[in-house]
């Protein structure tokens, strides 16, 4: 039997996340650059459960897939955005994206079924923004010291302190503003870079050489229609194949096995956590935070697509 090609899948991958990583990166460097330390703290509002509700919705607003947003996020908590919102805001953003949302409606029209395609975008939306929202309220009860990497929390505090002394002025002349974005959207994009090509690496590996074994899709098949196991193989299946938010649905749209609340745990759990995003979640946040991240996720995503079983989906046609 011949799989597929490790190197191929790998290059498929890569061309598929850099573009999104290198413009993460510029958007970073024009960040680190242009937005005032303290711009954060007049867009949020001042009380931190409420900055974390609104924090959810600010994908819609600024769109940015997976790939982009962490170093995005690494600028932004640099800036003084707090750690809870930041964390909200990169779970949500992959999701809570205009982009996202006409892509999923698009996979799943069904001319049999016109509420199909409003119900599974919808239901997409909503889970991804209560379990980002959820995540992001426990983050308001933890220190940034246990969260954040020390250089990110060590950036964050120099910029702090830089934006605190009042008798600093920034360079606002544009061509040095100019070289330090790109200064900063490269060190970024190298930084993020290394990691993205470790988890594209191994998640080739899992999909070539595990996920397209014969053995494995009887296994898989298997077990499609059970209403418990069937997410949590098709979560596994997100985090391996390591999709784009902006194209997964129409991966799993077309699957004619999965029952839909599986497809939803699919659309919800990979955006927010997949193979090469743990290693991107890396040059952000602690090893400890992050593997408590994947189990969070993991239960919330679950837990929430099973409360969604139990309401929506004996209502919608098969």
């Amino acid at each position: 039997m011949n799989y597929p090609d490790i190197l191929h899948m790998v290059l498929s991958l890569v061309l598929e996340g850099a573009p999104f990583i290198l413009l993460g990166a510029l958007i970073s460097g024009i960040i680190d650059a242009y937005l005032p330390s303290k711009m954060m703290d007049r867009l949020l509002p001042k009380n931190p459960i409420a900055a974390v509700f609104v924090a959810g919705l600010m994908g819609a607003i600024f769109p940015v897939c997976e790939c982009a947003i962490v170093p995005v996020i690494r600028r932004l908590v640099s800036k003084g955005l707090p750690v809870a919102c930041a964390m909200t805001y990169m779970l949500s953003a992959p999701i809570i994206n205009p982009i996202v949302a006409l892509s999923t409606f698009s996979a799943f029209a069904n001319p049999r079924d016109p509420s199909q395609p409003w119900m599974m975008m919808g239901s997409r939306l909503i889970l991804g923004y209560i379990i980002a929202v959820i995540i992001g309220l426990v983050m308001t009860r933890i220190s940034a010291e246990k969260i954040l990497r020390p250089g990110v929390l060590k950036a964050a505090k120099d910029n702090a302190a830089l934006s605190a002394a009042p008798d600093v002025k920034a360079d606002n002349r544009d061509g040095r503003r100019i070289v330090q974005a790109l200064r900063s959207a490269q060190k970024d994009f190298v930084d993020v870079g290394m990691y993205f090509i470790i988890g594209v690496m191994i998640a080739s590996i899992f999909k070539t050489q595990i996920v397209f074994r014969p053995s494995m899709q009887e296994q898989i098949y298997s077990v499609a229609s059970n209403v418990w196991l069937a997410p949590l193989i098709l979560m596994v299946l997100a985090f391996v194949l390591s999709l784009c938010s902006t194209t997964d649905a129409f991966v799993i749209a077309a699957d004619s096995l999965f029952t839909k609340t599986a497809k939803l745990a699919f659309l919800v759990f990979g955006p927010m956590m997949d193979m090469k995003l743990i290693f991107l979640y890396s040059t952000i946040l602690q090893r400890r935070a992050v593997l408590l991240l994947v189990i969070a996720l993991s239960s919330l995503t679950w837990l929430l697509c099973q409360g969604w079983h139990q309401i929506l989906e004996p209502a919608m046609p098969k």
